[in-house]
């Protein structure tokens, strides 16, 4: 394995991922994670934290934290999923991906240990990300949870302070088909003792997270509660105006704590988390002349909003670049989208994509029309070449079928 190339396959070609295969990958304890940790010397003990969960906002939470801290002058470790382009996307320092010579050398030098216990993409990735931090002497990390929560392997941090942003209906094969199911998988972040934000109060949630904090101890806030002054961020779609407040619930919390945290720094941060963090896909303006926006969103709660600030925009025409992966409950999704649109059609470049054929067939039920095309890059070439100047193309359903814009 002496290429970084090489490094990363390998690491994707070991026990399946969920990103890329879906259900087999989902692991049920952490005793392998808990294994590696041990392994490593328990690098999550040599660094502070704050643990970023929930359905939708985890990622602009996680990154508009990080810019905060990094403005405030720590040196912050950032740690979240899935990348678009390049691996190296999960683990920053400052902004700065990890350099490909780290991967390699951690794979090599804990080979072994990771074949002999077969470990799965995600926990090696979260044991790779810890022991950067660590062997970095990072002041702070914000860590994004994969999926879900209380079996995730990045729940072996004890953190300043837990964010959980808001629960949805995603997931369900692995996280349970209710909002009280998932909000109970999601409250594994809630540790003793440590406070814990709420980002979105709802009704049928709510209950849940009172009841574990209460038994755990812990300071339970819930963040539209709060009364803040008006911020603004660089990151553009309107759904951000929820996980700001979260942030700012977080930064009250580290406040509180001890973190220097000026407020001149806290308004820069939010001002720049592209600048600091390098973050894309969330309501990307990627062209004018025609208007060309991306956005990761990917499931029913996210997909509402972003087509909600969709249809606010001004344009003649709307194409859409569509494409989703293939455990995707469409009948929930496709409801949403505007049936006046022009649409592509495409299959994600991953095993775990769905057909397009399959996915235009759905589509045709709620009177969704377009074209079928064997590539998200076609479909996108397609929309630019059918588009006029007065026209906007929006491309969406899936990280993975913005990944191959970008």
């Amino acid at each position: 394995m002496s290429t970084y190339k090489e490094t990363v396959e390998w690491m994707f070609q070991q026990l399946p991922m969920f990103q890329r295969v879906g259900k087999d990958a989902f692991k049920k304890d952490l005793g392998r994670t808990n294994k590696l940790a041990g392994h490593l010397n328990h690098p999550e003990k040599n660094f502070k934290s704050v643990h970023v969960a929930g359905t939708n906002g985890k990622g602009s939470t996680s990154h508009m934290l990080a810019s905060v801290l990094q403005e405030a002058g720590y040196k912050v470790g950032l740690y979240t999923s899935p990348h678009l382009k390049d691996f190296r996307e999960r683990i920053k320092i400052n902004g700065q991906m990890i350099d490909e010579k780290s991967v390699i050398e951690f794979v090599e030098n804990h080979h072994t240990f990771l074949t002999e216990n077969k470990l799965s993409f995600f926990e090696m990735s979260v044991g790779l990300a810890f022991s950067y931090f660590a062997g970095e002497e990072v002041d702070i990390a914000v860590i994004e949870v994969g999926m879900g929560g209380r079996l995730d392997s990045t729940n072996i941090i004890q953190p300043e302070v837990s964010v959980i942003t808001n629960i949805g209906l995603d997931h369900t094969q692995f996280l349970g088909n209710s909002l009280r199911e998932i909000a109970g998988e999601k409250a594994g972040v809630i540790k003793n003792n440590i406070p814990v934000i709420i980002g979105e109060k709802q009704k049928s949630t709510t209950p849940v997270f009172t009841e574990i904090a209460a038994e755990r101890n812990s300071e339970l806030i819930f963040a539209q509660d709060l009364k803040f002054e008006k911020y603004e961020t660089d990151l553009k779609g309107n759904y951000q105006n929820k996980n700001i407040k979260s942030v700012l619930a977080a930064v009250k919390v580290l406040r509180e704590k001890g973190w220097g945290i000026p407020e001149e720094c806290l308004k820069n941060g939010l001002n720049n988390v592209k600048l600091h963090t390098s973050l894309q896909g969330r309501w990307d303006i990627l062209q004018q002349k025609p208007k060309v926006i991306c956005d990761t969103a990917h499931n029913r709660e996210g997909l509402k909003l972003v087509i909600t600030q969709l249809r606010k925009e001004k344009f003649n025409r709307l194409h859409i670049v569509f494409g989703v992966v293939a455990d995707k409950k469409l009948d929930d999704i496709l409801p949403l989208l505007p049936k006046e649109a022009i649409y592509y059609f495409s299959k994600p470049e991953i095993p775990r994509g769905l057909a397009a054929e399959d996915l235009a067939k759905s589509a045709q039920a709620f009177d969704l029309k377009g074209k079928i095309y064997n590539s998200v890059s076609k479909a996108y070439q397609s929309a630019l070449d059918k588009a006029l100047d007065e026209d906007l193309v929006f491309i969406g359903g899936s990280t993975f079928t913005v990944a191959e814009i970008i």
